[in-house]
């Protein structure tokens, strides 16, 4: 381990940019594999299957009674007259593992991590080292002190962090094959729950970053909690229309969108 750190402070010695371009496409490849698993992980099982009355009594036919009651699994069929019957049949168990086993979407691995390579990497170089360039020579705040600390939380979290959210949404939805429109719904749906949630988290990490932490391993810091923020914003993405979103989207909404009128 402590080899592997040396290796890795050589590399950003010499090629402080490839190092960050490269560590910030992996990290965030890594950190998508981890919300695929917890997608996967957190979602409901598919509904069970609808039978018509004539195949539950051919079902019941062919079942083998000898065999034991552990081996059958029980469901709904739907009949002519809405009725439910339970339905019994032999459990497959090879199909049942197969569709419950974890499968990474390496395509989207694949964009999430030039994500990282094309835009986190390069970009959060050159903000962090213009940033601290700024505040000391332009602003002339003493380092480590409450101004300077201060100054950087709230220039990363107005200025970087909202752009880096917009270009993520943006960026992953022309990705996945959506278009203009359904980008701009995208980031109606998810913009705003990520950066108030987002908005809770990485100003308390930043205060420890900028404080503590020494210029040139700021970068590496924030890595690796990119790792974390790439499998948080990925989870995001992948929620869909999920009902906790609108807890941040409704009072946003207008008044057609909320499809109402007000007061009447």
């Amino acid at each position: 381990m402590i080899k592997l750190w040396r290796w890795y402070q050589r590399c950003l010695t010499v090629h402080p940019v490839k190092t960050q371009v490269i560590s910030s496409g992996f990290l965030w490849g890594f950190g998508d594999v981890t919300a695929q698993y917890i997608t996967h992980s957190t979602a409901k099982p598919p509904p069970p299957p609808l039978l018509r009355l004539s195949t539950y009594f051919a079902a019941i036919q062919r079942l083998d009674f000898k065999k034991p009651l552990e081996s059958y699994r029980t469901f709904l069929c739907d009949v002519d007259d809405d009725l439910l019957l339970p339905f019994a049949f032999k459990d497959k168990d090879k199909e049942a593992d197969r569709d419950a086993e974890f499968k990474v979407n390496w395509k989207r691995v694949a964009i999430t991590s030039m994500f990282g390579l094309g835009f986190v990497g390069p970009v959060g170089h050159f903000w962090y080292e213009g940033l601290d360039k700024f505040i000391k020579l332009k602003l002339r705040y003493v380092p480590k002190s409450t101004r300077f600390v201060a100054a950087k939380v709230a220039m990363d979290g107005l200025i970087f962090g909202p752009i880096d959210l917009l270009v993520f949404f943006t960026y992953m939805g022309y990705a996945t094959g959506k278009n203009t429109s359904e980008v701009k719904e995208g980031l109606k749906r998810d913009f705003l729950p990520a950066l108030a949630l987002e908005g809770g988290a990485w100003p308390l990490l930043q205060i420890a970053n900028f404080r503590y932490v020494p210029v040139q391993y700021q970068l590496l810091y924030v890595n690796i909690f990119c790792l974390i923020d790439s499998a948080f914003l990925s989870w995001v993405d992948q929620q869909k229309d999920a009902a906790w979103k609108q807890w941040f989207t409704t009072p946003f909404l207008t008044l057609k969108e909320r499809g109402g009128t007000d007061g009447v």
